[in-house]
């Protein structure tokens, strides 16, 4: 298992009341987003406004406000592409399930 599931549960919540929250995304996460959107300028902050979590396979997804309200097509990103400022209240909880799942992932590809 990848998740904690009573842990993920009230993050997940806890992200939902929280929002919008500021994010710097990943500079091979914004090359990523910049080709499947060429049309829309990808900043290197911008801010969750809605958070799912998508199951052991995803993990949280955070859906990003690129491209304003009138965008066809949505971001979404993983939580762990994503670095909160260290003012955020629930910024250490998020460091600890980011941790917690990249750990949990690597060990998954070794085969441990």
């Amino acid at each position: 298992m990848i998740d904690q599931p009573g842990k993920t549960d009230m993050l997940v919540a806890r992200l939902k009341a929280s929002l919008p929250i500021e994010v710097n995304i990943a500079p091979t996460v914004v090359k990523y987003l910049a080709k499947a959107s060429p049309d829309i300028p990808i900043p290197a902050k911008c801010n969750v406004i809605s958070v799912i979590y998508t199951g052991e396979m995803g993990g949280i997804t955070c859906g990003l406000d690129i491209g304003g309200p009138g965008t066809e097509r949505p971001h979404f990103v993983s939580i762990t592409h994503l670095t909160f400022q260290r003012h955020v209240a629930l910024s250490r909880e998020i460091k600890a399930y980011q941790r917690h799942r990249n750990k949990k992932l690597r060990q998954q590809d070794l085969g441990y």
